[in-house]
């Protein structure tokens, strides 16, 4: 199998300092003697900022935001980028300032995708000056509040940024504002000026690993806490529909996909699984089963062993 590409997301809101920590990574990236290759989003029809970015390898999406609107274009075209494009050794994304980073993360693990990449870390900026503003009902809609919930939310590091334009008693209410949406085990880091430790940009914090339950043996991982993981599992028959719902239903899961054979049926679906409703698609394509669940601090073993007891009803 060709090597993962691995991937790192920046997302925050306007103005907080994604694109001075991207240059900063960008030059760590060549520093290392490794090749980059960029994303960049801008909801405008022209990117404004790609000329600040050196880079050979880049693709612009205009007109849109990654999240929404060109979510699957994001995906194929992508595709089409890796296949011209092998000598990459590690992917920059910069959504708009608007995306929803959880959409980002769905269309990366992909089917079509998730051997080709692998997410390390969506790293949060967040403008500490700026943040306890965008949380006020009377200084903002409730459209930025949610964004910026989601951001947060949805980010395996946070980087509170600006942290020299405001004093401290101000910076522990934006602390504890951010600790009661991010998910638990998310590191904070303080900066100004977008001045971070490459090494704690580059740490991985996201986990990818694909199962193939067809091995006679399966090689049990030792459970670690991870905030966010995704786990892919291939080799599967077909299953029966309900028992497969039920045990879903189950799952402390924030999102499951992938194409599934069902009992008595000749047709491959497309399903997709998220706040306890099970959505499935006919399709045409000639594709193998497989399944990808993604959440938070998934122990993959038990997730795999309740799943052949409950669903393939293997004792």
């Amino acid at each position: 199998m060709n090597k993962r590409i691995p991937i790192f997301v920046l997302t925050g809101f306007l103005g907080s300092g994604k694109t001075t920590v991207l240059q900063k990574m960008l030059s760590y990236i060549k520093q290392q003697g490794q090749k980059p290759a960029l994303i960049l989003n801008e909801l405008g029809s022209e990117n404004v900022e790609k000329e600040l970015f050196q880079v050979e390898s880049m693709i612009e999406m205009l007109n849109g935001c990654i999240c929404c609107t060109i979510q699957d274009d994001m995906r194929v075209e992508l595709e089409r980028f890796l296949q011209t494009n092998a000598d990459i050794d590690v992917l920059l994304i910069e959504g708009t300032g608007i995306a929803n980073p959880a959409e980002i993360i769905e269309a990366l693990t992909h089917p079509n995708l998730m051997e080709q990449v692998e997410i390390q870390s969506v790293i949060g900026l967040v403008d500490a000056s700026r943040f306890l503003e965008y949380q006020s009902i009377f200084q903002s809609s409730k459209e930025i509040r949610t964004m910026l919930k989601q951001q947060v939310t949805s980010s395996t590091l946070i980087v509170i940024n600006k942290i020299d334009l405001l004093e401290n008693k101000k910076l522990n209410k934006v602390t504890a504002k951010i600790n009661e949406s991010k998910t638990e085990n998310v590191p904070i880091i303080y900066s100004s000026f977008g001045n971070v430790d490459e090494q704690l940009l580059f740490q991985r914090r996201f986990f990818q690993n694909t199962v193939n339950l067809k091995e006679e043996v399966h090689h049990h991982h030792h459970h670690h806490s991870h905030p966010f993981q995704a786990v892919k599992i291939v080799g599967i028959e077909s299953i029966d529909r309900k028992k497969f719902e039920r045990w879903l239903k189950n799952q402390s899961l924030l999102r499951a996909k992938g194409y599934v054979l069902f009992e008595g049926q000749q047709q491959l679906f497309s399903f997709q699984f998220s706040s306890g409703q099970l959505h499935v698609t006919s399709i045409e394509t000639n594709v193998s089963p497989c399944f990808i669940f993604i959440g938070n601090d998934i122990d993959e073993n038990k997730l795999i062993h309740s799943f052949e007891k409950e669903v393939m009803q293997i004792h």
